[in-house]
């Protein structure tokens, strides 16, 4: 669902902090004022403190009601809220058209800047998702890395091993391809691949030879999308009409190959577990609380078998109530998976009114034929059962993230490392999240910086960055070091990623003063220390002379990992780089390529080798036909330096 917000209708209007003992709008005249003039539209607003930074991001079906409420009666509001006003310094409203235009924006700004004081929504793992690729003839696997490239996800599955099951069925009931040629139009009319052992064995029906049209084998797609669907008995009998059809024109082959199939869907639908008498296809959603964390389950129930469910953990919950956190996992929920709307949802409890309302109208406008969800709310009978059910995964989930929480917790504060580190460095608080930056360049060339993170002494690789640097020439370590720090705390990562506790500096005197005026020219006050390579020596801003560990130290040899991981991921990205830059300038040398040319080359064929072997026609898509025709000689000329 696209939705266009009116940026024109965007008001910025700035408040002053309010005591939080207030129980009355400010006495300043200027400052009611501008709370006054809030439209009554629906829209979002977003909060943000003296810094600039934003704190929380909200909606509203009324923006002045909505906003003035955080300022009266606030000897009501819960602990959270009453901090959360009390570093509001600013705010920023956006009007849109409907309630949900608002949720879909909400969800889309909490997801890009991450405000403090909103829930967080995460789920414990990485979950494996099955997808079906946008090409002529789909291949269909297994995958944890979501992409925009208009292919068809099915997922996320809480157990890969479910999921090898569904795929290991599919593989035996439908002849899906396993290759994975790029079959265009022209590879295959030129037969340029051949049909593999799959084909012989009756595992594909050879696409890559023109053995199999493209129509039959979307129609193919179309059915194992039904099954993935959860819509077996439909399938069921529309393959059975398909095998009575093929029987009654003398096509026993096919006739068989068909009932093969129905055979392994009605094996498929008894390995699946019936939780409803009703062939009714439904979402059931509950939610378990804690102090300040939660989880959300919901059970996945087509034609009232459950296929498959997942969870979710929410944390920064604060006081937060059932039915407000419980319409915040549904709404994030469905809008991650807007093709699994069902008919009918049921919950734990009733939502919010203006939730209710808004969450109904992005359901209907999402499902597949524009009907009415039902929500319901059972209180007897099988219906309850099945929340009754649900909840209890929910509570067992709970209980096992904060068992691990709590051990995290208790690792972090025992690590003798981080203790003496922050005895060594004289910090206010233990260094549990530490950021490392090194420079890696040769004379100047592909000059680029790293940094690595730990957190609790450990290693935390998704929150790694790589920088390429350009905003100096030649050889210039200070400059560099500036440039990477500044763009980590000054730019968009400042609100992508925690700020850390400590900034680790590979370096001397000099890097350490530079990237602790860095950080001064940004308003930041982050403890910043650094590791010389050649005698193992500590720097700390603006002093001296530098210190000297004990070699046995434990902070010493944390500091040292952290500095050598550094440096091996600058390497690493550094080489990456000059490699690249050498295949562009191989490929000049061919006859009308230029560097942006080969750039698109390699970014379209991956290898040098991939180009060399790539057709004159596949070549001309990207370089276009004369270029194409050198490329092409170049590579294939007989007693040629590269043929």
């Amino acid at each position: 669902m696209l939705v266009r917000v009116r940026p024109c209708q965007s008001v910025i209007v700035r408040i002053l902090p309010i005591p939080m003992n207030a129980k009355q709008p400010p006495a300043n005249t200027a400052l009611a004022e501008k709370l006054a003039s809030l439209p009554t539209s629906p829209g979002v607003y977003r909060f943000s403190n003296e810094a600039g930074t934003v704190i929380y991001v909200g909606k509203a079906r009324n923006l002045r009601n909505r906003v003035r409420s955080y300022f009266t009666g606030q000897s009501k509001q819960s602990g959270k809220t009453a901090v959360l006003v009390s570093h509001i310094a600013s705010l920023e409203v956006i009007i849109t058209s409907s309630e949900v235009e608002a949720l879909i924006l909400e969800n889309n700004l909490i997801k890009e800047l991450k405000p403090r004081y909103n829930i967080s929504l995460k789920d414990d793992k990485s979950y494996p998702y099955l997808v079906i690729t946008a090409e002529r003839f789909p291949r269909i696997f297994l995958t944890r890395q979501v992409r925009r490239d208009g292919s068809l996800y099915f997922g996320p599955y809480t157990e890969a091993s479910q999921l090898r099951l569904i795929l290991e069925l599919i593989g035996s009931i439908f002849p899906v391809r396993s290759c994975k040629y790029r079959l265009t139009e022209e590879s295959v009319a030129s037969k340029k691949y051949r049909v593999c052992l799959d084909y012989h064995i009756r595992k594909c029906k050879g696409p890559c030879e023109g053995l199999q049209s493209e129509e039959e084998y979307q129609a193919m797609i179309r059915e194992i999308v039904t099954l993935l669907k959860g819509k077996t008995s439909a399938l069921v009998r529309d393959l059975t009409f398909q095998m009575q059809q093929k029987a009654s024109e003398l096509k026993f082959e096919e006739a068989a190959a068909l009932k093969a199939q129905i055979d392994g869907l009605r094996r498929y639908t008894e390995r699946q577990k019936v939780v409803s008498t009703d062939p009714v296809d439904r979402d059931v959603f509950a939610v378990a609380t804690g102090e300040d964390d939660a989880c959300g389950v919901v059970f996945r129930i087509r034609e009232g078998k459950l296929i498959g469910s997942r969870h979710v953990y929410l944390t920064n919950t604060g006081s937060m109530a059932l039915p407000e956190l419980l319409a915040s996992f549904m709404e994030h929920y469905y809008l991650d998976t807007p093709d699994l709307i069902p008919q009918e949802i049921m919950l734990q409890t009733e939502l919010p009114e203006g939730a209710m309302a808004a969450l109904l109208q992005l359901l209907s406008s999402q499902h597949s034929d524009r009907r009415p969800v039902r929500v319901m709310v059972p209180r007897i009978g099988e219906k309850a059962r099945l929340i009754a059910m649900c909840l209890e995964n929910a509570e067992h989930h709970l209980h096992e993230f904060m068992v691990q929480k709590r051990l995290r917790g208790e690792i972090a504060r025992k690590s003798p490392a981080l203790e003496a580190l922050k005895q060594v460095l004289h910090l206010e608080r233990l260094p549990e999240r530490i950021e490392c930056f090194d420079n890696s360049h040769i004379q100047g060339t592909d000059y680029v910086s790293a940094m690595v993170t730990f957190v609790s002494g450990k290693p935390k690789k998704a929150d790694y960055r790589k920088f390429r640097l350009k905003s100096f020439e030649g050889s210039d370590d200070y400059a560099a070091m500036h440039e990477a720090v500044s763009r980590r705390y000054g730019g968009s990562l400042a609100e992508e990623l925690p700020l850390p506790d400590l900034v680790l500096i590979d370096g001397g005197k000099g890097q350490v003063n530079v990237a602790w005026r860095a950080l001064q020219e940004l308003g930041l006050t982050i403890p910043v220390a650094g590791l010389s390579k050649r005698l193992e020596e500590l720097w700390m801003p603006n002093e001296r002379d530098p210190y000297n560990l004990p070699k046995t130290s434990p902070a010493l040899r944390l500091m040292q990992q952290l500095r050598d991981e550094a440096h091996r991921f600058a390497i690493t990205y550094h080489r990456k780089l000059r490699s690249e830059r050498t295949i562009c300038t191989a490929l000049t040398e061919v006859s009308g390529v230029g560097e942006k040319t080969a750039e698109k080359l390699l970014t379209r064929f991956g290898s040098i080798e991939s180009i060399a072997k790539a057709s004159i026609d596949e070549l001309s898509a990207v370089a276009g036909r004369k270029t194409a025709e050198s490329i092409y000689r170049f590579f294939n000329t007989p007693g040629s330096a590269k043929a």
